[in-house]
């Protein structure tokens, strides 16, 4: 039996898998909030004692970078490194993998039921792909291929520096330059960064806030998911939140390009993660695509570039592809 989790600022998946299973049907599925937690060793105490079935060896993705077998996560409060939660847990092996590798490796083998198409492009056959979700924070990964087969890469690209592409994120570029300094792409694209967009178009956009959203910020544990809820259809739908879901869906899309650029992606650019999920209905607008294509010169070649948006948690899938492989004596 292999248990598999991807751990993530918000959410932790895990699940249990025999040899025979496949990516998409474990034994036993929980997801979990993460900081309910002190460890992750805890958590996984917890699902093993309800579950009762045994395991050998585990593998999680993890929402930060992975450095000689060891991760500090970026938006959680946990160190892990393989060999303490396989002796913690008992386990034969732990392998711990950076959540967008995870991701990267499911894309090959994602159903047309598992993407909704925002541009169909050009796609170019083993051309680079590049993968960009913001979840609690913001996550990129790439794949490129060797002739035969598509090999998945990590980055930190989320913390990359903002670059900002009109006039109003340049103001938004010097308000949070003021509170943080340095301001990464995560800051204003991410979970954690709708509220900061938020306070920005309250304080320096003077869009009016509404008191009953007011009212949800003030005793929400979650922040971001009243603004992205009351930018949609809602009882307190707030001109402000749609403002605010409204330009980070335009920063996304011009990280989203950028990402293109940088890796020449022709075989396309996939987005995944919580928030383009429930934001897909504005993703889904001409307005994003508009953002994503304007890079000057460039504008004409990003219209063939192919974007996806992925609408199942890829990112367990791809930690569960992996320890399968393994499992069975497959090799990367």
């Amino acid at each position: 039996m292999l248990l598999v989790g991807d751990i993530g600022g918000t959410k932790t998946d895990l699940a249990i898998y025999s040899e025979e299973s496949t990516p998409n049907s474990p034994l036993a599925r929980k997801q979990f909030h993460s900081a309910d937690y002190i460890s992750l060793a805890a958590l996984v105490r917890e699902f093993l004692t309800v579950v009762k079935l045994p395991v050998s060896a585990a593998i999680f993705d993890v929402a930060g970078p992975v450095i000689e077998k060891r991760v500090v996560t970026t938006n959680l409060p946990w160190v892990m490194d393989e060999q303490s939660l396989a002796s913690d847990l008992n386990l034969k092996s732990v392998h711990l993998m950076n959540d967008l590798e995870a991701v990267a490796r499911a894309i090959p083998h994602l159903q047309d039921s598992d993407i909704v198409t925002l541009n169909i492009g050009q796609r170019a056959a083993n051309g680079p792909i590049g993968v960009i979700a913001p979840g609690t924070g913001l996550g990129e990964s790439f794949l490129v291929c060797n002739g035969s087969d598509y090999l998945p890469q990590s980055s930190e690209g989320g913390h990359t520096s903002f670059a900002p592409e009109d006039a109003g994120q340049i103001r938004l570029l010097e308000y949070l330059m003021k509170r943080f300094g340095h301001v990464s792409v995560e800051r204003v694209c991410s979970g954690i960064g709708i509220p900061n967009i938020y306070e920005y178009l309250r304080d320096v956009g003077q869009i009016e806030e509404t008191p009953e959203v007011a009212r949800l910020l003030a005793a929400a544990p979650d922040r971001t998911k009243v603004i992205v809820d009351s930018a949609q259809d809602s009882p307190n739908k707030s001109a402000l939140c749609r403002a605010t879901v409204e330009m980070f869906a335009a920063i996304l899309a011009g990280e989203a390009g950028n990402v293109a650029l940088k890796l020449l992606a022709t075989g396309g650019i996939y987005l995944a993660g919580g928030l383009a999920v429930h934001t897909l209905s504005l993703l889904q607008e001409p307005v994003f695509m508009r953002a994503f294509e304007n890079k000057g010169r460039f504008s004409e070649f990003m219209k063939r570039i192919p974007v996806h948006v992925i609408t199942t948690n890829a990112a367990l899938a791809g930690a569960a592809s992996y320890a399968l492989q393994h499992a069975t004596g497959g090799q990367d």
